[in-house]
């Protein structure tokens, strides 16, 4: 007999709570096979089967709350083989239905480490609709990225799970009738005529666009043929539509109507959110309720670093293959002001404080999904090339949704920085449990008094908000006016000042 144990739940996380059962008491199992599901205030993880055999027993039912090595049940083994008969049985028919009708399974693929469940986003297809191999049919959404789930044969579009429906990894949610799809495709010649005579701005059947992007085009008038693509897989992005609608200058003379369309809109609209903005609310909100957090600011003057980056970008990209911004040096003053404030790169865990001896800053990165913190690991070790080309990579995961769960936790302090949308100030909200956060600000040229005369200065506020339970005042402005230090003279890095 192999008992089901409670896995780790990750850093710093204590217990969970069992979601469900995928089994029964009395089921066959196989070895690895996904068994139950438990819940965590972070993530969801899958526990799988031991060992091939029946599940003969569940100790701890759904909605228990659960720790790390508790049984949540057995396995006896060796009752796998009586079991595999009639399951093999039964799925004999089953394998061969889709074989008969030349159907392909359209199933929901793995959605990334500690994923569980996602979300049907909008069929971009109808059941009924002939679909190319390969062709986006529907966008899964799950509470850190979304996922896209492409035909995976030409044919004829079945659809068995709606839109807004939770599903799993391995999920049938649809088909596509292979046999029908020469069929209903030889019609499709003769009716292209029909839409270029009509004038039609809808996005030709070749332009795979999300429900999001197809929004922008349809209410901008705009040709999907046209738009630059810069998704992965050569999608068009919501960026990309966005973007197009400045340049599309000749659509400017149909604005002249402008009362038509509005009796066609709804005054109000109602959307559910998506997963990841319910996990940023949720997140956002336990850290107003959890931590004690306070605000301190000053300004720092940028004349030094600026005059420095610029002498040396051109050097700096030839040689290290990256663009030198600000970033870094940010980076680099963070990590040495957190060398000397221990306390603003700890942690509160019950009634102890957890000081962390490495220096892994979260990064915080604007998607069209939402706010994303990925996390540059042991910043104290990289050079500005390092830095810049570790930030590089993270944004462009972030924003092709390709981060991974290591790549998103752990994180000791972390940055943000609102002045690359004209932010000129903000009280940063605490990603707990880390007990401190830079906010980053516009660069605004002000007049200021330097040695008694008035000088145009670029200036930019900085915001730290702290858990003030850990960290005193005292040592809040400290570490900012360190920070202000170390980047109106980047000198005393180098010297260690």
């Amino acid at each position: 007999m192999a008992d089901i144990l409670t896995p780790a739940l990750g850093e710093s996380v204590a217990e969970a709570s069992i979601a469900k059962w995928t089994k029964k008491v009395g089921d066959a199992v196989k070895k690895d096979e996904v068994l139950v599901e438990l819940e965590t205030d972070k993530v969801s993880l899958e526990v799988v089967a031991p060992a091939d055999g029946v599940l003969s027993a569940i100790n701890a039912g759904e909605g228990d709350t659960v720790v790390p090595g508790t049984v949540l049940g057995a396995v006896t083994e060796g009752g796998a083989a009586a079991a595999s008969a009639p399951a093999a049985a039964a799925a004999a028919p089953v394998a061969a239905a889709p074989a008969a009708s030349g159907g392909v399974d359209i199933a929901v693929p793995t959605m990334g480490e500690s994923v569980a469940e996602g979300s049907i986003g909008t069929w971009l297809k109808k059941s009924g609709d002939t679909v190319a191999k390969d062709e986006l049919l529907v966008e899964i959404e799950t509470d850190k990225v979304a996922v896209e789930v492409s035909a995976p044969a030409a044919g004829v579009l079945t659809i068995t799970a709606a839109d807004g429906a939770t599903v799993t990894p391995g999920q049938v949610i649809g088909s596509v009738a292979a046999s029908g799809a020469a069929a209903a495709a030889a019609p499709a010649p003769a009716a292209a005529p029909a839409p270029a005579n009509t004038g039609s701005a809808q996005a030709p059947a070749s332009a795979h666009l999300s429900p999001a992007v197809q929004r922008v085009v349809s209410e901008n008038n705009l040709n999907p043929a046209s738009l630059s693509a810069s998704g992965p897989k050569g999608n068009i992005t919501k960026a990309d539509a966005i973007a197009a609608i400045g340049a599309a200058t000749p659509a400017a003379p149909k604005a002249a109507a402008p009362a038509a369309p509005r009796a066609d809109q709804p005054r109000e609209e109602r959307v559910k959110m998506t997963r990841l903005r319910q996990t940023i609310a949720r997140r956002l909100k336990e850290s107003q309720n959890t931590a004690a957090q306070l605000t301190t600011f000053n300004e720092v003057d940028m004349t030094n670093v600026m005059a420095l980056r610029a002498q040396y970008k051109e050097v700096f990209e030839k040689r290290h293959g990256v663009k030198l911004g600000f970033m870094s040096f940010f980076t680099k003053a963070v990590v040495q002001a957190l060398h000397e404030i221990p306390a603003v790169n700890a942690e509160i865990d019950g009634t102890d404080i957890i000081y962390k001896n490495h220096y892994d800053i979260g990064i915080a990165v604007g998607t069209d999904k939402g706010l994303v913190v990925p996390v540059l690991r042991d910043a104290d070790t990289l050079s500005l090339a390092g830095i810049e080309k570790g930030i590089a990579a993270l944004g462009k995961a972030a924003r092709d949704g390709a981060l991974t769960m290591d790549q998103m936790q752990g994180g000791t302090f972390t940055i943000t920085n609102g002045g690359t949308y004209g932010s000129l100030m903000s009280t940063p909200i605490l990603n707990t449990p880390q007990s401190g956060i830079l906010g980053m600000h516009n660069i605004v040229q002000r007049p200021m008094a330097i040695n008694g005369e008035v000088k145009i200065r670029p200036m930019m506020y900085l915001a730290l908000s702290y858990d003030h339970r850990i960290v005193d005042g005292k040592e809040a402005v400290t570490f900012l006016v360190r920070i202000k230090e170390l980047l109106e003279d980047p000198a005393r890095a180098l010297l260690d000042l």
